[in-house]
């Protein structure tokens, strides 16, 4: 596993943020809204890579969690990297299986590929407990899925 560079870790947190601004007023009406989260970008390593449709070393994967979803996230390695157009939809595959991704296209530049896992965090009781909850997602995803 590689982690990121501290740039890398300057540019997630700028992503988590952007894509917070982008989110709040959904946060705001959520329903099931948890007021004990905040976004977070959690868990990146860069990606393995898995073979055909693979993210490869191009990207960085982890989980990013909100006040009321984790998701599975592709971050660009490299800032210079060419956005995708904003909701096209790509399956990539990580090491545990394929994932069904949509683009999402933030201010300055940044864009992430996201894959929502869980939409209702209502039960998590801290920020500790979400980051644990990242952690064992990651640890899946991480997983080289099983022969059949």
């Amino acid at each position: 596993m590689l982690a990121p560079t501290p740039e890398q870790y300057r540019r997630l947190d700028e992503m988590a943020q952007a894509w917070r601004q982008r989110q709040a007023d959904a946060f705001e009406a959520a329903p099931g809204r948890n007021p004990h989260l905040d976004v977070d970008a959690l868990c990146f390593q860069v990606c393995p890579d898995a073979g055909e449709a693979s993210a490869g070393a191009d990207y960085l994967v982890g989980a990013l969690i909100s006040p009321v979803s984790l998701s599975l996230v592709l971050f660009p390695v490299f800032a210079s990297a060419a956005a995708p157009a904003e909701g096209q939809r790509r399956v990539f595959a990580l090491p545990s299986g394929r994932y069904p991704f949509v683009a999402e296209v933030l201010e300055g530049g940044r864009w992430l590929w996201r894959c929502e896992l869980l939409d209702d965090l209502s039960d998590v009781e801290t920020r500790e407990e979400g980051s644990r909850l990242a952690q064992r997602l990651m640890d899946r995803v991480m997983q080289p899925e099983a022969p059949a």
